[in-house]
């Protein structure tokens, strides 16, 4: 093992230890705020206490979500912004969210989305035809692409929002579910979409050496024994999986896609199967941050997820887009 392999070993085990210890404290802070000591006793030696079931009842659930939607945004954000070598790319602004979010108003108006598995399944369909549309209309320029995303995303929003108000029975729980938040969800059914972001993960990290290769351009990955089209489609793939599970399970929660990646490619520059392992770890800790800023913003209630992302998000947004054109590498 390189001094560089080991000293990037050493960071991604670090934010191990922060994740752990972002999700214990967001176990603790809330309406009601449970001791550390409290936390770590709900987790190890459960005595059926009040504190200790609010923790392993409602929080720790909360936890679990958080870590799997920031993961798979996190990492998505990673495979797009590689693939397309657009540091603006994120599966918000590229519209495979708003494509998620479109397809669950739409089976939920058709009633296809009360099946087991049907949200999940109607969001991966809609991220993936989302994707396939921004990609086949704006690959010829980074800008173009983002463009395409932007305008996409706010006609299928202005779409399935216009039907949410001409229904608002049916759409009830979608109104709800349309901010993105991890509020409310800890009851709903997370072993599917958890499950499937979990494979995701896997296969973006077994893709990594090969998407390595194709940032090099097309004749040099294949002289390297790369299949383009191949992995070009695997990273679609996995992109659809991850935003998709995401937004079914969370809603639509912007910019983590587009931040992560940027704060990931700091330690770790050119290596796409580092940049995807740091995505995994500082995606979760980036959204329980922010879901642990939700908390405490407001002196009564809670705030979305997606709006203190949405702060964070904004200034980083502009930030990237003055690098980006002033010509940064």
């Amino acid at each position: 093992m390189t001094a560089a392999t080991a000293r990037q070993a050493a960071m991604l085990a670090g934010g191990l230890v922060a994740l752990v210890a972002v999700a214990l404290l967001s176990m603790g802070v809330g309406a009601h705020a449970v001791a550390p000591a409290e936390v770590v006793r709900a987790l190890v030696a459960y005595d059926g206490s009040s504190d200790q079931m609010i923790v392993r009842d409602t929080r720790v659930p909360r936890a679990l979500l958080g870590i799997g939607v920031g993961a798979a945004l996190g990492v998505a954000g990673a495979l797009i912004q590689t693939l397309s070598r657009n540091p603006l790319a994120e599966p918000g602004i590229l519209g495979v969210t708003a494509g998620a979010g479109f397809a669950m108003t739409v089976g939920a108006w058709l009633g296809a989305a009360a099946a087991p598995g049907g949200e999940l399944a109607l969001a991966m369909v809609g991220a993936a035809l989302a994707a396939g549309l921004v990609y086949a209309v704006g690959r010829t320029s980074p800008l173009r692409l983002v463009l395409t995303g932007v305008a996409l995303t706010a006609v299928l929003s202005g779409v399935a929002h216009g039907m949410r108000l001409m229904a608002p029975d049916v759409f009830d729980k979608y109104r709800f579910w349309s901010v993105g938040s991890l509020a409310g969800r800890e009851q709903a059914p997370m072993l599917v979409p958890l499950v499937a972001i979990g494979l995701a993960l896997a296969g973006a990290l077994l893709l990594g050496r090969a998407l390595d290769a194709v940032v090099l351009g097309e004749h040099v990955a294949r002289s390297l024994g790369a299949n383009v089209t191949r992995v070009r489609c695997a990273a679609l793939v996995l992109i659809t999986v991850l935003a998709g599970a995401a937004t079914a399970a969370a809603g639509p929660i912007l910019f983590v896609g587009m931040i992560v990646p940027q704060l990931a490619r700091r330690p770790v520059p050119g290596s796409a199967p580092w940049l995807i392992a740091y995505a995994a770890v500082l995606g979760p800790i980036l959204l329980l941050g922010a879901d642990i800023g939700s908390r405490v913003l407001l002196p009564d209630g809670e705030m979305p997820v997606a709006v203190v992302t949405a702060f964070a998000g904004g200034p980083v947004l502009i930030w990237v887009v003055r690098r980006y054109g002033a010509g940064t590498p």
